[in-house]
């Protein structure tokens, strides 16, 4: 009834290997407005993955964002721990590297934003990470790109139509 954000992957690199996991579950909890605080994005990594040491130890990933058409090699980046598979050779993804964090951005995906935890206090009791964008990139030849979102049944809806209504909000218009 109330799904998180699209798919994504997130992708670490510990002791200079680096690894790709996908993740269904995480949102935005912030945005970044001139006046406040940078924006956060949240998302659940456990003990039980494989990028969760990786992401304790550096305190970095890069959150990369596939399209609806990479869907099918996202699940199956999911299926398979780091632990066993080197997914960016296993599953032909190129890494490339960033510009203020170690983890490899995934160049075959639509936008890759570079992020720093920002807080662990919700990590143990809900292996939640408040992760602080540090840099974003976004490939300009997809203007419009279609994401999908997991239902939780194994089950995904794509994005659809958007609907401006910009000149509606305007409430929120005053943190700018």
């Amino acid at each position: 009834m109330i799904e998180p954000g699209p798919v994504i992957r997130v992708t670490t690199r510990h002791r200079g290997v680096p690894n790709v996991m996908t993740n269904g579950f995480n949102m935005m909890v912030r945005h970044a407005t001139p006046r406040r605080a940078p924006p956060l994005i949240a998302c659940t990594i456990g003990p039980w993955d494989h990028s969760y040491e990786a992401l304790v130890e550096t305190g970095e990933c890069v959150v990369s964002v596939p399209t609806a058409d990479m869907a099918a090699t996202v699940v199956d980046i999911g299926n398979c721990s780091g632990a066993d598979v080197d997914k960016f050779e296993e599953f032909d993804l190129t890494a490339v590297d960033g510009e203020k964090v170690q983890a490899p951005l995934v160049a075959e995906c639509f936008a890759n934003i570079e992020c720093r935890v920002a807080d662990t206090s919700l990590v143990a009791p809900y292996s939640l990470f408040l992760l602080e964008p540090v840099r974003a990139w976004t490939d300009p030849t997809q203007p419009a790109p279609r994401l999908f979102h997991h239902r939780g049944d194994g089950t995904f809806t794509l994005d659809g139509p958007t609907v401006d209504l910009q000149d509606r909000m305007t409430k929120w218009q005053y943190l700018l």
